[in-house]
């Protein structure tokens, strides 16, 4: 329906900067009749079975997949993604909607021992209307990751996308539709943060949010869910580190560390763009990972940056990191060549010479930096890593597994892959520190999404009756 204003936002792409959609600017109104209809709905929809609940998911999972071309489209061209890379993520989206319809067949409560003349049970309730808000990296893959639990536990959503990327997240909500799903248990209203994030979270019909985004918002939805002691899902920033020893296989960990900046130009929050290197290695990786990268062509082989803002972020950080005396031994400027004038290309780089106090070294780029420092001992690679405010993921190269997983034990994140080791939709995923709090994907984020009840009932005494 149109926005209650009446008013709409200016779509660009981070190509050419030419515009390429109109998308609604709501309003906290918008915002109440999308929390009302959520609310209206969720009773009918969480008194469903589990099986019901199943056929609808995965039938979704069915529709995303029916227009992937289309959705491909839309997140290319508001995005400025890939084709291919785009076209995984998007069926990844899918593959959480089979997932859940899959798993949510399973969800049960325990049975708890009071003795022979009581049954005590417990069982997963949905929360009601749930909020999720996404980020503009990854649109309808971090919506669906969020959403599809969220239903699979009997909630109803109110979606708010990022106002950069919204096309997917609203086509989301016609296919919803076509798959079976009842009117007013996914919501979609678009929109900037403080006319329409901060209405949805302080609605006192939301009982949860689910928030994936930057830290300073993060701790703005925080404060408000504290204030209204109500649950929130965190997924915030990341300055993951990728350990690479000696006697790992180089060539596989300069690609797994080429590829944390060309995917998406590194704008991932778990992209592993601390290079931690066993010194004696160090000048050798990175002409390998350079090998790779030197090649690589802007609209090609990498994407642009998303928006304006934070294209003009990894520029300052490029040029403070100069200042500081850090050396680009690959990349380190904005693309010229080959670009369209307004296009929002970083050439993707490799940064030396850096120490732990630099601001490269500590804080979230989110844009194609790799940040490259020698460590001599495990010690000192282990405290490398840890010595950051984040902690979402992280990645090991070396020669001996077992070594390997000794040293993922010992790093600060919520996961951690040892010599290229594979996270799908089923692994856990969330941060330690101020990456976050609360898990999504796997069988945990179904549970995160329902809240325990616990119920006792006493029993007849039959046996005492028939004794009499």
């Amino acid at each position: 329906m149109p926005p209650a204003s009446g008013c709409h936002l200016d779509s660009t792409s981070p190509h050419d900067g030419e515009l390429v959609f109109r998308i609604a600017d709501g309003s906290a109104e918008d915002v109440e009749q999308a929390v009302i209809a959520a609310h209206r709905a969720q009773q009918a929809w969480g008194r469903t079975t589990t099986a019901e609940r199943s056929r609808v998911l995965t039938s979704i999972a069915a529709g995303i997949r029916k227009d992937i071309d289309r959705l491909v489209e839309l997140e290319c061209a508001e995005g400025g993604k890939l084709p291919a890379p785009a076209r995984m993520e998007l069926l990844v989206a899918a593959d959480y909607f089979d997932y859940y319809g899959a798993i949510v067949r399973t969800l049960a409560g325990d049975t708890i021992d009071q003795g022979p003349q009581n049954l005590a049970y417990t069982r997963h309730e949905p929360y009601g209307v749930v909020a999720v808000i996404t980020p503009w990296n990854g649109p309808l893959n971090q919506g669906c990751r969020g959403i599809a639990p969220a239903l699979a536990a009997g909630n109803t959503v109110v979606l708010k996308p990022s106002e950069f990327t919204s096309a997917t997240s609203l086509a989301l909500g016609r296919i919803t539709t076509e798959a079976g799903l009842p009117d007013g248990v996914l919501n979609v209203v678009t929109g900037l943060g403080p006319t329409v994030g901060v209405p949805l979270v302080s609605d006192p019909l939301v009982r949860r949010v689910s928030f994936t985004g930057s830290v300073a918002t993060g701790r703005a939805i925080g404060r408000i869910a504290a204030e209204r002691v109500i649950p929130v899902a965190l997924e915030l920033g990341g300055k993951s580190p990728i350990l690479v020893f000696a006697d790992a296989d180089l060539d596989a960990a300069a690609r797994a560390a080429a590829m944390s900046v060309l995917i998406n130009s590194g704008q991932v929050c778990s992209a592993t763009t601390r290079l931690l290197v066993e010194r004696s290695v160090q000048d050798e990786l990175v002409r390998r990972i350079g090998a790779i990268l030197n090649d690589k062509r802007p609209g090609e082989d990498f994407g642009p940056i998303v928006t304006p803002a934070q294209f003009d972020k990894v520029l300052g950080m490029l040029a403070t990191a100069r200042q500081e005396d850090a050396d680009a031994a690959v990349g380190g400027h904005k693309c010229e060549d080959g670009v369209p004038e307004r296009g929002l290309y970083i050439q993707p780089t490799v940064l030396t010479d850096v120490k732990p106090d630099m601001q490269v070294a500590r804080e979230e780029i989110f844009g194609p930096v790799l940040v490259a420092m020698p460590f001599d001992t495990e010690d000192e690679a282990v405290t490398l890593a840890n010595a950051t405010e984040y902690g979402l993921a992280g990645a090991v190269w070396c020669g001996d597994t077992a070594r390997g997983m000794a040293l993922a034990h010992r790093i600060e994140a919520g996961q951690v892959a040892v010599n290229g080791g594979v996270m799908g939709v089923e692994t856990p995923f969330g941060g330690y520190k101020t990456s976050g709090i609360g898990r999504e994907k796997g069988i945990e984020a179904l549970y995160e999404y329902t809240q325990l009840k616990t119920v006792s009932v006493t029993l007849p005494d039959h046996g005492t009756e028939r004794a009499a």
